[in-house]
């Protein structure tokens, strides 16, 4: 069945839990395709039915493997079928799913083994499949390990049982009770840990239900028809599924409004998967959109002539539009042209059938969004945290206020506390933090989350977040500084791949600044490197405040690659070893006392 001979009208069904939500909708899905995936390089796709066959098998398994409900399953996978599938069958028979990010060291995915109690393991193949091994060579609790990849070889030295994924799929039984065990789950049953990266420590195991996850794809589903954008969508899954942002609304939310999923083969195919897949929504973090737009600009600057002015033009006709200004009359003529000879080629070269990118995960540099509203390519950035399920905000389709993350979306509510401090309330919140009595009340008092995010309301109900409440810096005359800010605006230049802002209590702010690599590579000599370097930061520089300009800088020796799974500039995320590193240098850029 193909997509446009999908009945009209609305599939969404109200359930008590994920995989019945699911289920209720596996009859309406028939063998039409829901989970694609590059195979020898061709696309290949998974019928509902078979998606749900594979879950009662897999489901089976897990049940002879002694999984009973509330026991812990981790899931370590590249984004594929089978990621879903075993999410599915986790979740299907009571049990939690255990997310964790394939860039996990072993020792990572030991600790969230320990901590979780994690009986089972389930994992690719590879590097990857090797360290989960490693690592439940010496967990306690875990005693099978289920690898996506026939070829793969245990080391030495594992004890727990090893099944192959295909041998389990084709020879195991579907589950027989497995709609029992579904009925048996309750919408407050947690379904999901989902650790996070552990920038101030030990990693938390953040408690997610079936209520708070679908409080998040309810408000999303109530925002997707605000747009008209309901029915017959196909989604392209890029971010890793061990996020809660993909884990959500890459891969739940589209199996309730019968929406066809497609995984990205890689980071580096992006432009090539979308041209090949069509999208019509994806869900993303800045980082994508900061590529998208170098890569664009790189191709203008290249051919320069008139196809450079034209397409400026465009980005400045559409900005003028999307702000609100009225046309005049030569430039709406001028706005014809450019709309079919610019924007319906970028768009061309997004799929052709693009309806919103939503951007997610950090915070969108503004200009990167006016950049892409210009040229006729929504992006409805919100705003969310794992504690969240996550999605706590999000742009309105038809009231796009890209410097904002929109307002709160349907079923919760929000407060700023008396320090800037963003709360949230409803039934989107986790249940707490696995094993972490202390964190969990330190986090939601009352009923409310605190998020550590400051953040401004507008007369609209708009948030606009201006910082972290641990994350200010307050210079030496007393001002505050978010900046978050300032790195926005200093990584937009093409020639600064990271960079960290510093100045806490000193008269001005300095920066430790990671060149892109072809700048590293065209620079023929460190002098030459730091003078364009240099000028990238002047271009920055002339959008901020006088408070908020870099003064100084150093450029690393290295670009930092600690990646924990979002995309996100590793320097912001990792302040305090950027600091550790380069703290004596960062001294000499201010003056001696």
């Amino acid at each position: 069945m193909t997509q446009d001979q999908w009945p009209a009208g609305k599939h969404y069904v109200e359930t008590a839990n994920l995989p019945a939500a699911f289920f209720a909708n596996v009859d309406a899905g028939g063998d039409r395709d829901l989970l694609v995936s590059k195979v020898d390089g061709e696309w290949r796709g998974i019928s509902w039915r078979r998606v749900a066959d594979q879950v009662r098998r897999l489901a089976s398994i897990l049940v002879e493997r002694g999984v009973e409900a509330g026991d812990r399953v981790l899931v370590s996978a590249e984004n594929r079928p089978e990621w879903a599938v075993a999410d599915l069958a986790v979740m299907s028979i009571g049990a939690i799913v255990v997310p964790a990010y394939t860039t996990n060291t072993e020792d990572d995915h030991h600790y969230i083994m320990d901590h979780s109690g994690a009986s089972v393991a389930i994992t690719s193949g590879g590097v990857l499949a090797t360290r989960i091994a490693l690592a439940a060579s010496r967990a306690t609790s875990l005693h099978t390990l289920i690898v996506m990849d026939e070829r793969f070889s245990p080391p030495d030295g594992m004890r727990q049982q090893l099944l192959h994924w295909h041998s389990v799929i084709d020879d195991a039984p579907p589950l027989a009770d497995l709609e029992g065990r579904i009925a048996a789950q309750q919408p407050d049953d947690v379904c999901c840990f989902i650790y996070t990266s552990g920038t101030g420590g030990r990693p938390k195991g953040v408690m997610l239900t079936h209520r708070s996850i679908q409080a998040n794809i309810t408000a999303a589903i109530e925002l997707l028809r605000e747009g008209d954008v309901i029915e017959n969508q196909r989604f392209l899954s890029l971010l890793p599924l061990s996020h809660s942002y993909e884990h959500t609304a890459g891969m739940h939310l589209p199996f309730q409004i019968l929406a066809e999923v497609w995984y990205c083969e890689s980071t580096d195919q992006i432009a090539n998967n979308l041209v090949e897949v069509s999208p019509t929504l994806m869900t993303a973090v800045p980082r994508l959109y900061e590529v998208l737009h170098d890569r664009i600009m790189r191709g203008v600057r290249a051919k320069g002539g008139m196809s450079e002015k034209l397409f400026m033009a465009a980005v400045r006709l559409g900005t003028k539009r999307y702000q609100g200004r009225r046309l005049l009359p030569h430039e709406l003529v001028l706005n014809m042209i450019v709309d079919r000879l610019v924007r319906t080629k970028v768009r061309s070269r997004l799929g052709g059938r693009l309806q919103y990118f939503i951007s997610g995960g950090a915070a969108l540099n503004p200009e990167i969004g006016n950049f892409f509203m210009a040229l006729g390519i929504n992006i409805l950035q919100g705003y969310g945290q794992t504690e969240a399920s996550p999605l706590i905000s999000a742009n309105r389709p038809k009231r796009i206020k890209i410097e904002s993350v929109g307002p709160p979306v349907a079923g919760i509510d929000v407060r700023i506390a008396d320090d800037g401090e963003l709360l949230v309330r409803g039934d989107l919140l986790m249940k707490g933090y696995w094993r972490d009595d202390a964190a969990t009340a330190a986090t939601i008092r009352d009923g409310w989350l605190y998020t550590g995010d400051i953040a401004a309301i507008d007369d609209e109900g708009y948030i606009s977040i201006t910082g972290r409440k641990k994350d200010i810096i307050v210079n030496s005359g007393g001002e505050n500084i978010a900046p978050g800010r300032v790195e926005a605006l200093l990584t937009i230049e093409p020639e600064i791949e990271q960079v960290m802002v510093d100045g806490d209590k000193r008269p001005w702010l300095s920066a430790v600044i990671v060149p892109s690599e072809e700048l590293r590579n065209i620079a023929t000599s460190p002098d030459a490197l730091y003078t364009m370097v240099g000028e990238a930061v002047d271009r920055a520089n002339s959008r901020l405040s006088q408070l908020e300009r870099v003064r100084r800088f150093l450029i690393a020796d290295e670009a930092f690659t600690i990646d924990n799974g979002q995309m996100t500039a590793t320097l912001k995320v990792r302040r305090h070893i950027v600091r550790d590193i380069y703290g004596d240098r960062l001294d000499e850029l201010y003056p001696q006392k």
